[in-house]
């Protein structure tokens, strides 16, 4: 992962445990951490509510906001589409 302006960027893989169609994905980062996304529908509405196992480097609100990032992108891409 990169920001658009190349100022930062990251490495980011993993193996996918379990996806279930429109309700949950788990994945296992390459250092071994835990994340998992799960999906409510309500309506024309769905949750997104995803965890993940912080990492010791960073601080854990820089890491919430990250993640927060990603989810906002996301929210922008599916309601334009």
């Amino acid at each position: 992962m990169e920001a658009k302006d190349g100022s930062f960027g990251f490495d980011f893989g993993g193996v996918y445990d379990d996806v279930k169609t429109n309700e949950l994905i788990e994945y296992t980062l390459g250092d071994g951490r835990k994340v998992s996304i799960r999906f409510a529908v309500n309506g024309n509405e769905t949750k997104v509510v995803e965890t993940f196992e912080a990492e010791s480097t960073n601080p854990i609100e820089m890491q919430r906001g990250g993640w927060q990032a990603i989810l906002d992108n996301f929210k922008k891409y599916t309601e334009s589409n």
